[in-house]
């Protein structure tokens, strides 16, 4: 019972914790440069948005091909993993030091799971927005609210900077849900209408 309550707990607080550690890394780190560390802005804030507007450039189109500016480079990911990681990694090793090594594994076994399946997430979910395909994902109505969510993103680059679980946004105020003036917005299936 106390495995399947830390399990459980463990997943809970890092789904809610990685809502805000990607809301704090798009708005801080994707969006200006760090000191000298530019890396993510220039990738995300200078290219992807330069490409990637809330017209029709919001999809994937053939100049592109080869070259999409989408995903984060592969290496992102297991730095994402691992920094997501860290307290759940510092937890369970207390824990462990202190003889309960079944809740040492509980806590990192969820927490491993649920930073990689964010990760993954993250990055189909962020994907099929910019390169539509008529997927069964996409078809469906929680997968065209995020959709909706991350073009207005697009629109106003300080609002909407969750992709994949907008709780952060809605906690920390940058949570909207219409464009406040029109704009030529794409258009498709799983675009819904933003206007106001």
């Amino acid at each position: 019972m106390v495995i399947a309550l830390t399990t459980l707990s463990t997943i809970l607080v890092c789904v809610v914790m990685a809502s805000f550690l990607e809301w704090t890394l798009h708005k801080y780190v994707m969006h200006r440069p760090v000191g000298s560390f530019s890396y993510a802005y220039e990738a995300h804030a200078r290219v992807h948005h330069t490409r990637y507007r809330a017209d029709d450039s919001y999809h994937l189109h053939e100049r592109h091909a080869g070259d999409t500016k989408i995903t984060m480079a592969w290496w992102n990911g297991i730095v994402l993993i691992s920094g997501g990681m860290l307290p759940y990694l510092i937890t369970g090793t207390i824990f462990y030091q202190f003889g309960f090594l079944y809740i040492a594994i509980a806590i990192w076994g969820s927490s491993l799971m649920v930073c990689v399946a964010y990760y993954v997430g993250y990055e189909y979910t962020h994907w099929c927005m910019h390169n539509p395909q008529n997927r069964w994902v996409e078809r469906q109505r929680w997968y065209q609210w995020l959709n909706a969510h991350h073009l207005l993103h697009h629109k106003d680059h300080s609002k909407n900077l969750n992709v994949l679980f907008p709780l952060a946004d809605w906690c920390l105020g940058t949570l909207i849900t219409r464009a406040k003036y029109p704009f030529p917005q794409p258009r498709g299936p799983s675009v819904p209408d933003v206007q106001p």
